[in-house]
């Protein structure tokens, strides 16, 4: 049976600034790529962290039905929210542990719900250290980036 990753990853030129977050799909068998699928888009004023939680979102999403899969991200705040923060800031109402409301809270929203229809494992990896699906990713926000960056044409 084949094993599901989604590789994820943002990029901001400014934080705030234009940004674009990039996902890469993969089924494997062993180490064998049997199907991929890449996803990326953009938005012209955001933040880095915005931006990484479209990437696992907009992963989480393209699946059309449940799912057991592995998400990868280069984010700490990505994997430290979904996994260690999100139940606490649920309990307190969306709010800090210092009393303050969550950042991203519409994202996290959309990310708990996308997570919730799938058997997803959480991983990190050190970004810009030569993964090469982490790589990918980064070229594909890179990418879905570039049309809305400063003296860019906009198609």
């Amino acid at each position: 049976m084949a094993k599901i990753f989604a590789f994820t990853d943002g990029a901001c030129s400014g934080n705030p600034g234009p940004g674009g977050w990039g996902a890469l799909l993969q089924a494997k068998e062993g180490e064998a790529v049997t199907k991929e699928r890449t996803l990326k888009g953009g938005e012209a004023m955001t933040t880095n962290n915005r931006m990484e939680l479209m990437a696992a979102i907009s992963a989480l999403e393209a699946l059309a039905k449940p799912t057991r899969l592995t998400v990868v991200t280069d984010s700490a705040y990505v994997k430290g929210g979904i996994t260690e923060w999100m139940a606490g800031w649920k309990r307190k109402g969306w709010r800090t542990s210092a009393g303050k409301p969550v950042k991203n809270e519409d994202l996290w929203r959309r990310l708990d719900e996308a997570a919730a229809r799938h058997d997803v494992t959480w991983q990190w990896v050190k970004g810009h250290a030569g993964h090469p699906e982490n790589e990918r990713a980064d070229e594909l926000a890179r990418e879905g980036m570039a049309p809305f960056k400063p003296g860019r044409a906009r198609a």
